[in-house]
């Protein structure tokens, strides 16, 4: 509930602070002194629109603070975490308003978008009044409402549950036509293609490891053959070996007659063909080593035509052929197989629609047998209320084509004002006053179903009197019982059913010659006079005295 109201330089109101509680407030004052000024004001804390000549004149902004104490259970905590803003305590919303029509909106201190404060405020405070088109006038919420007076929170969530599993089956089938409708137009390439490059059975890595084996293949090449010139060289035709061997042997055969002059060249040329004997072991080694097949060089050089032209001809890297292989293998399979999970898809479309359709039927049940419930229900409150030749009608359509996640059903509040007129949308055929008694009829009938937590009624008594307003009163003393309820009221019969009474007056002209509001809470003494002087005007009589005590007593 509101616990605490400040505001700072708003048109006539230069510094207020009231405390509500629980229970009926009302707020009483002559015309002209202020209600709705604060009003303006607390709608601002709300997230109404701003405008500069809001601030008070002089003044180069102003601001409106709003402290509430909701429920441990109130959806407003939801609300807070979806905006990530601390759920701890009291929620304070604090709007400031500068001269030059900028806004700030804060909630606990911290900023936030006007939208954000208007969604906080909404579910904490309702305004109802002669002329105010949210809260329960709008159509889009009376399917809400009903669901909310039902209680039918089961039957809702079934339906929201079978929506949603019927829409991703409806998805998912349609996904698959448009990929299967769009692998037929290229069946016959796709399946060549898999042809071709299950064939060429590519894989990643390969065109790297045949270039490099082929380019080590082509060095060998290279290599052999300026081995096969050397070793030609050492050990061919044109061989020295058998030459210094020769004459090795003819030397040695003289170094007997003259050894100390021939035995060194005889130990050289020995040295000389041992070397050459060498050059040619390591030769003959070296050619064995850098032996290879030609056919294999040319088998390596046709499998990366393969892979380069395959490359070429996809238009993709020679790595990425097996993942495109595996890809148009995947939609050949998608072709082949579409068929058989077209009608499986199919008929889970038709299962989850079925299972959507009793799921949003039962709750439609639940609905018209609500409907009739709360048209009851409100028009027993109506003939107090001077509209007992009004009715209130729950009209309600079902229409399965347009299916939705809360059911098929459109769901709008008529009235009929009187017998043999035609009934229509609440919002056009009931006038400003009728419009608030048929509101006050149905928010008592849903006082304890998902109300806000703090209800706001500007001048729902305007127009009436005696009898009616009396019943305006007993009916908002009753909606107190279950919310916290502020009434603007002009009626002497509901303001003596408040437990809280507050008088708007102008002060005298302060500083620089501006009058200021003044809102004060009065006791039982001031009340009594304050309710005299809405029973007879500015001239209070003892009789208007004694019919005010008489109220006050009567409400006790």
């Amino acid at each position: 509930m509101l616990t605490n109201l400040a505001i700072r330089d708003i048109v006539l109101i230069d510094r207020l602070d009231l405390s509500f509680s629980a229970g009926l407030s009302v707020l009483t004052g002559e015309t002209g002194a202020g209600k709705s000024i604060l009003l303006d004001a607390f709608a601002l804390a709300l997230g109404a629109r701003g405008d500069g000549s809001l601030v008070r004149h002089g003044e180069t902004q102003g601001q409106v603070i709003a402290v509430f104490q909701p429920s441990a259970d109130h959806p407003v905590h939801a609300l807070l975490r979806d905006f990530d803003i601390d759920t701890e305590g009291d929620v304070i919303l604090r709007r400031v308003q500068m001269a030059d029509g900028r806004t700030r909106a804060l909630i606990n201190d911290q900023a936030v978008s006007v939208q954000a404060l208007k969604a906080i405020g909404s579910s904490l405070v309702e305004i109802h009044g002669q002329h105010d088109d949210r809260a329960l006038a709008d159509p889009a919420t009376h399917r809400t409402i009903l669901d909310v007076f039902s209680g039918a929170t089961a039957e809702l969530a079934a339906v929201r549950a079978a929506y949603t599993a019927h829409k991703a089956a409806r998805d998912a089938l349609s996904a698959h036509r448009i990929k299967v409708e769009a692998a037929r137009k290229e069946a016959d390439f796709l399946r060549h293609a898999v042809e071709e490059l299950s064939n060429l059975n590519p894989s990643p890595g390969e065109e790297e490891k045949l270039a490099a084996h082929r380019q080590k293949m082509m060095h060998a090449e290279k290599i052999t053959s300026d081995i096969k010139d050397a070793l030609e060289a050492v050990a061919g035709q044109a061989s020295p070996i058998p030459t210094l061997s020769s004459a090795q042997r003819r030397l040695a055969r003289r170094s007997v007659e003259a050894d100390d002059l021939i035995g060194p060249s005889v130990k050289a040329l020995e040295s000389a063909i041992l070397a050459l004997e060498e050059s040619r072991s390591a030769l003959e080694a070296a050619l064995r080593a850098a032996e290879f097949d030609p056919y294999e060089l040319e088998r390596v050089e046709e499998r990366l035509f393969a892979l380069r032209a395959a490359a070429r001809k996809y238009n993709v890297l020679a790595d990425d052929l097996a993942a495109l292989a595996a890809r148009y293998a995947e939609e050949v399979t998608a072709i082949d197989a579409g068929e058989g999970k077209l009608i499986k898809l199919e008929a889970e479309v038709e299962a989850t629609d079925l299972a959507y359709r009793k799921a949003a039927q039962a709750l439609s049940v639940e609905r018209y047998e609500a409907a009739a419930a709360l048209e009851q229900a409100v028009n027993a409150e109506l003939p107090p209320l001077k509209l007992e030749r009004a009715r209130f009608i729950v009209s309600m359509e079902r229409d399965e084509a347009a299916r939705g996640p809360d059911g098929f059903d459109h769901v709008e509040f008529w009235v009929e004002t009187n017998p043999g007129t035609r009934p229509g949308p609440m919002m056009k055929v009931a006038s400003g006053g009728e419009l608030s008694r048929f509101m006050l009829a149905l928010k008592v009938s849903l006082a304890d179903r998902g109300s806000a937590p703090t209800l706001v009624f500007d001048e729902i008594d305007t127009g009436v009197g005696g009898a009616v307003a009396d019943a305006i009163g007993q009916r908002l003393a009753r909606l107190a019982e279950k919310v916290q309820v502020l009434s603007v009221t002009h009626a002497p019969q509901v303001a003596a059913r408040a437990s809280t009474h507050f008088l708007i007056a102008k002060g005298d002209a302060g500083e620089a010659g501006r009058i200021t509001t003044r809102v004060i809470t009065i006791g039982e003494d001031h009340r009594r006079e304050e309710i005299a002087r809405m029973l007879s005007g500015a001239e209070i009589s003892e009789e208007a005295r004694a019919a005010a005590k008489r109220l006050i007593e009567a409400a006790r």
